[in-house]
C-alpha cells in the first residue's frame, strides 16, 4: 500500500529543468531509494515532498489524499547539507528543533535524553555545536529527524562523514526504524548501502525518471547468463566440452583447483552446463553472476547519457 505518490511532477529554475514528469510510488513500511548522479534532480524533489518548494505542475499525493502543509509534523528530514547553528548549545538547539516539530519541553528533554545516552554523546549535551566534529553534528541531526516518531523519513546521504563503525551504527538504526513501522525514502551515490537496506529504487538522471522498481527485480532485469565455477579437473577437457556453448571471460588455476567465468552464447542453462561437467569434474562452486547496483547505475546512466546527447 503506497505511503507516498509524486505523479508527473515538473520543476524550473530559470532556464534549468530540474524535474521532468518524475513519478516515484512509495510503499508504506519499505526503505525506497532515491538513486542519480550529482545534479540529477533527487534533492529538488525532496525538497518539494517537504514543501521547501514547490513543483510547477504535478501530484503529491501522502496516505492516499493531497499532502497538506500540516503533514511537515508526519515528516522527518535530514538534509544533506547539515543546518545546525554554530553557537548554540547542542541540548538547547536539540530541544529548540524537537518543538518545532510538535514536542513540549519536556517531552523532548525526555526522548532527547534517552538518543543523547544511546549514542555516547550526553557530555556533549552543554557543548557549543561548534566544537562538535562532523560526524558528531550528523548524530545530533539524525537525532532530532527521527525524535517525533514520523510515519516518513527522508534521509539525504545519511554516511557522509561517517567512520565505517559509526555508518554501520545508523544503518543499523535505520533499520530498526523501519522495523518499528517507518517508511523511508534513502538518496544516496553509495550502491552498496542500497543494496544493504533498500526494498525499492527510483533512478533519476537529467531530470527524467529512467528505471524504478523493487531490488532484487531490477537486478535480475540486468543480469547476463554469466557465472563462476569452482572445480577441479582437466580444464583442456572443460573448453573442449563447452566449446560454442559458452564465451569464457576468465580462467584461473591454482595447483588442482580451477576458476571459471563464463557467458552462455546461446539458450542453455546452469543445469546444461552442470550436466556437461558432473560426470567429468569435480565441481566444488558453483554460481550465477548477478550484476550490482553500482554496476546498474553505470549502465543505465551512460546509456540514458548517449540517448539523450
Amino acid at each position: 500500500m503506497s505511503i507516498f505518490q509524486a505523479k508527473q511532477v515538473d520543476k524550473m529554475f530559470a532556464n534549468h529543468q530540474a524535474l521532468k514528469q518524475v513519478s516515484i510510488d512509495v510503499d508504506e513500511g519499505e526503505i525506497f531509494g532515491l538513486l542519480g548522479p550529482n545534479g540529477a534532480g533527487k534533492t529538488t524533489l525532496i525538497r518539494i515532498i517537504n514543501q521547501i518548494t514547490a513543483p510547477d505542475n504535478g501530484e503529491l499525493v501522502f496516505k492516499g489524499r493531497p499532502l497538506h502543509k500540516n503533514d511537515v509534523y508526519n515528516i522527518g528530514y535530514l538534509p544533506e547539507e547539515r543546518g545546525l547553528y554554530k553557537k548554540m548549545k547542542v541540548g538547547e538547539q536539540a530541544i529548540y528543533l524537537a518543538r518545532l516539530k510538535g514536542l513540549s519541553r519536556s517531552e523532548a528533554i525526555k526522548k532527547l535524553k534517552f538518543w543523547f545516552d544511546k549514542f555516547e554523546i550526553i557530555p556533549w549535551w552543554d557543548r557549543k555545536v561548534e566544537e562538535l566534529s562532523k560526524g558528531m553534528q550528523q548524530k545530533i541531526q539524525f537525532i532530532v529527524t527521527i525524535l517525533h516518531d514520523p510515519t516518513l523519513l527522508i534521509f539525504d546521504e545519511p554516511f557522509s562523514g561517517f567512520d565505517p563503525i559509526n555508518a554501520n551504527l545508523l544503518k543499523q538504526e535505520i533499520l530498526t526504524l523501519k522495523k518499528n513501522g517507518a517508511t523511508i525514502i534513502f538518496s544516496t551515490h553509495n550502491m552498496g548501502s542500497v543494496e544493504e537496506i533498500c526494498d525499492s529504487i527510483a533512478l533519476i538522471n537529467k531530470a527524467e525518471k529512467i528505471l524504478d522498481g523493487k531490488v532484487e527485480d531490477v537486478k535480475q532485469q540486468f543480469k547476463t547468463n554469466m557465472f563462476e565455477c569452482n572445480y577441479e579437473g582437466d580444464y583442456e577437457k572443460v573448453s573442449s566440452l563447452v566449446e560454442n556453448k559458452l564465451q569464457i571471460i576468465e580462467h584461473k588455476q591454482n595447483h588442482s583447483m580451477h576458476y571459471l567465468k563464463a557467458e552462455f552464447s546461446g539458450d542453455e542453462t546452469n543445469n546444461d552446463f552442470l550436466n556437461l561437467l558432473i560426470p567429468n569434474v569435480k565441481i566444488v562452486s558453483f554460481n550465477e553472476v548477478v550484476p550490482t547496483m553500482d554496476d546498474i547505475f553505470i549502465k543505465v546512466v551512460e546509456k540514458n547519457n548517449l540517448d539523450v546527447n
